[in-house]
């Protein structure tokens, strides 16, 4: 219907249909589609103009009031009809888009893909772009719509997703009906219906949840035969990728021989290591493969890490000094003056405090930190030396300053104070003493020298103290080598083997010197001394690696990723695949990940993830579990299936082990079932009354098991190399015994396992060794439940085994994790002789257990963890 408007000036404004003309003498100019939602009547000073955007276009000089508000609703309704008309044309593209893609992939019996259900509602717009977001603009534009516009803007308010869903739930139940016999065949034990779940879910991205034991492999093997028997794709387009070698060698002949079974041509298809396929990828984009540092491709990573360690402080006097003060007073100090679990006890005082290296106990970290100074220095010096003055009176003790220095005849006082110049909280009245004994010098002329909390852990106090003691005539002779008949110091190679796992998660994450820096900035409690020491010396050890691997023209396996990384992101090409399938994806670090994303950046490309969060154990090599854990942070919108039926552990070892795992909360949640049915033996924790008795009580074990299982299979399982020590010389003939470490048993199992030594302690189970928090500033989302790792790997070890599990442990010395199993309805606890054993658990301290002490009144039971824990039971 059209209509004009006309004023004062020889200006006429009309509308046609959906377009608006404005005319003045000069010029004619027309608005039409999108452009009229541009359109606007406004006051400009008190006067009516046509605006374009924010520009007056045309003076409405003369218009009346009710022709403006006639003028106002045409524009309104004009504007609204062309975005109702362009947003119709987007909506009825993508419906029949969307519609041919569902119609399409149910002809085929294809799994309907997130990216291409993205694709084809690409530009849809949202209902609220059309009508409005309130009820009157609703109703309003309502008005405008034939029924037939309201039935096609009705496809704007579907849940596309649930119609998707709706129609992937048939394909699947269509496509494993249909071939039920390819699913029966495809490996040599017809799959499971989750594990065919998992192979037919042939979406964008998929996370498979594997418990162990689940057949994770069959998975990724009937994966890849499906998608090619089903003519998704071609074996060359295939590729699958293993955290180590042995694990893509098994790959590549399950493939080859399970689609040899089939029929199926699987030549072109490639399993292979992410090193290996980072090399080959590096090759083919530069026209130079890289050669890999020969001491990284023999395994020697951490004797050359030692190396590089041993050379700088052999020829850097900077670096040995910081490297020793590390490890020989920073190796572990809390971040309070009243933090700190004490580790010693002092019969002759009756007090539990913290050992030095002279040997005697202190009563605070701080203490224990110049002690240890003066003790590296040759200083000699008395702890609580008596006071020279007899100063008790009814309110105060003979005075006993901290320190003493018989030699120059000086007093010292170590202050809990922060920085800020206050004591904690809980030391109630500590201002008033600190004025008493200072007053008590000044009254008596007697020398004393102060130190605080704050500068002490800040290293400036030691500075200071260095400064006083020479003005007072004491020589210092810092030897980091002297003897030390006390508390342990950090070792060399410990500390050498926590900065090359630190450099794995530096290079995974590409960290510099600033983004590190400025991570600690971050980070209040890690802000220390300590930590600015660490990086600065792992700076030096970080630069002469690099330095070496450019001398040799070579790489390591961390920075040959990221290079390979780089080129498949800048150069699409590369990622030649449709189908990528990782293996063990719970021990990808971000490197890794980051290639894997560049490899499916291509529409149309499918990732498969399979892995146990449960069994991420290679945090030292630069592993990050968040990859697994925020997997669609990582990669897009995913889908998660889960293979909770496992073919190995039996039914009571699985809920044993999911128990004891799922304590930390960050642990994905799955409900393992055995496939072999309810029960199995319970698992056993044998207590032993020493170390030494270890081995006996091991062969005592083996000698049961060779009784009811002959010819059974048995792994020893250590924490460590060194608890091969505790197996006896002489095994029972009638097993197969055999010993590794934990972390070497990933991905075997045997009929039995033992492991041999969960005691609490540096070299126990958990280990103490690898739980630095400095770990954590290079890692992107640190576990920081307790022990997190170490958890998971005694999980590692109790899933290895098919029919029993047995844990080995001292009396006293029981780690933190028997604790938590004594709890588990199916553990049993037995003496070394088989005997049934009571395990009392400290009420006070839940972390030690009640053992036989004596004292000056008799006996009695004291906790395990005593100095930590002081609490007794009367027997």
């Amino acid at each position: 219907m059209a209509h004009t408007w006309t004023g004062h000036g020889d200006w006429t404004l009309s509308q046609d249909g959906a377009q608006i003309t404005v005319t003045t003498p000069d010029t004619s100019v027309s608005y039409a589609d999108a452009e009229l939602s541009r359109l606007s009547v406004r006051r400009r000073r008190l006067r009516l103009h046509l605006f374009f955007d924010a520009t007056p276009v045309l003076h409405l000089a003369g218009l009346k009031t009710r022709e403006a508000t006639r003028l106002r609703r045409t524009l309104w309704q004009q504007a609204t009809r062309a975005r109702v008309d362009s947003a119709l044309e987007d909506t009825e593209r993508c419906q029949q888009a969307f519609a041919a893609l569902l119609e399409r992939r149910s002809k085929e019996g294809r799994w309907i893909a997130y990216d291409d259900v993205a694709a084809a509602l690409d530009g849809l717009p949202r209902l609220t772009d059309v009508t409005g977001e309130s009820a009157l603009e609703r109703a309003t534009v309502d008005r405008l719509l034939t029924d037939a516009e309201r039935a096609a803007l009705a496809f704007l308010a579907t849940d596309h997703r649930e119609l998707v869903a709706a129609r992937n739930r048939e394909i699947m139940a269509r496509e494993l009906r249909d071939n039920r016999e390819f699913f029966a065949n495809v490996e040599k034990s017809p799959l499971t219906a989750e594990q065919a779940r998992a192979v037919v879910t042939y979406d964008s991205r998929v996370r498979v949840i594997a418990a162990a034991g689940s057949g994770k492999t069959s998975v990724m093997v009937a994966r890849a035969a499906y998608a090619i028997a089903r003519g998704f794709t071609t074996p060359d387009r295939v590729l699958m990728l293993a955290f180590n070698a042995d694990a893509a060698a098994e790959l590549q002949q399950r493939v080859e021989t399970r689609f040899a079974a089939l029929g199926l041509s699987s030549e072109g298809l490639k399993a292979a290591t992410f090193h290996s396929f980072g090399l080959a990828t590096i090759g083919q984009a530069t026209g130079r493969k890289p050669r890999i540092a020969p001491w990284v491709e023999q395994g020697k990573q951490a004797q050359k890490f030692q190396q590089i360690v041993d050379e700088l402080r052999d020829g850097d006097l900077d670096f040995r000094f910081k490297w020793d003060l590390f490890r020989l007073l920073y190796r572990n100090v809390a971040v309070s003056p009243d933090g700190g679990e004490p580790d010693s006890y002092d019969r002759a005082t009756a007090t539990a405090g913290y050992a030095t290296y002279r040997g005697e106990t202190v009563r605070s970290e701080g203490e224990r930190l110049i002690a240890d100074w003066l003790y590296l220095h040759g200083v000699d010096y008395r702890y609580e030396h008596p006071y020279s003055h007899d100063v008790a009176d009814a309110s105060h003790g003979q005075y006993r300053p901290d320190f003493y220095y018989p030699s120059i005849d000086v007093w010292h006082e170590h202050w809990a104070l922060r920085a800020d110049g206050t004591p904690p909280e809980s030391f109630v009245g500590y201002a008033e003493s600190m004025a008493w004994k200072k007053r008590l010098h000044q009254h008596y002329g007697t020398t004393l020298i102060e130190t605080s909390w704050h500068s002490i852990v800040d290293h400036s106090g030691f500075e200071d103290l260095a400064r006083t003691l020479e003005k007072h005539g004491v020589t210092l002779d810092w030897n980091p080598d002297r003897p030390i008949p006390g508390a342990e110091p950090l070792e060399h190679e410990r500390l050498a083997a926590m900065m090359q796992s630190f450099m794995s998660h530096v290079k995974s994450g590409s960290l510099t010197p600033e983004s590190l820096r400025a991570r600690v900035a971050a980070s209040p409690d890690l802000n220390t001394v300590r930590t600015r020491l660490f990086i600065d010396l792992y700076w030096r050890v970080h630069q002469r690696w690099q330095a070496d691997l450019y001398t040799a023209d070579a790489v390591d396996f961390d920075d040959m990723l990221v290079r390979a990384a780089d080129l498949v992101e800048r150069d699409p090409r590369l990622a030649r695949y449709d189908l990528v399938m990782v293996d063990e994806f719970q021990d990808t670090s971000r490197t890794r990940a980051r290639l894997t994303k560049a490899l499916i950046a291509n529409r149309g490309t499918h990732l498969l993830a399979v892995g146990d969060d449960w069994q991420a154990i290679n945090r030292f090599a630069g592993a990050d579990l968040s990859v697994m854990h925020d997997f669609s942070s990582y990669f897009g919108p995913s889908r998660t299936r889960r293979l909770e039926t496992t073919f190995r552990c039996t039914q009571t070892t699985a809920d044993v082990a999911g128990r004891f795992v799922s304590r930390n909360p960050s642990q994905l949640a799955k409900e393992v079932r055995s496939a072999h049915g309810e029960g199995g033996p319970a698992v056993t924790i044998v207590r032993v009354p020493s170390f030494t008795a270890l081995a006996g009580a091991i062969g005592r074990r083996l000698d049961v098991l060779a009784q009811r299982y002959p010819g059974a299979s048995v792994d020893v399982l250590g924490r460590y190399r060194a608890d091969r020590d505790a197996l006896p010389p002489r095994p029972p003939s009638g097993l197969q015994v055999a010993f590794r470490t934990v972390h070497r048993s990933k991905g075997l199992e045997a009929d039995h396992v033992v492991v041999p030594r969960v005691t609490r302690g540096r070299r126990g189970f958990p280990s103490t060794i690898d739980d630095d928090p400095l770990l954590t500033l290079a890692m992107a989302s640190p576990d920081t439940f307790a022990h997190a790792e170490e958890r998971r790997l005694l999980y590692v070890a109790l899933t290895r085994a098919r029919q029993s599990v047995t844990l080995m442990t001292v009396v006293g010395y029981e780690s933190p994790f028997i604790l938590e199993l004594l709890e588990d309805p199916g553990v049993i606890v037995i003496d070394g002789d088989g005997s049934s054993s009571e395990v009392r658990v400290c009420v006070a301290c839940r972390r030690g257990t009640l053992v036989p002490r004596s004292g000056k009144y008799g006996s009695f039971l004291g906790c395990s963890e005593f100095p930590r824990c002081t609490a007794t039971v009367k027997t």
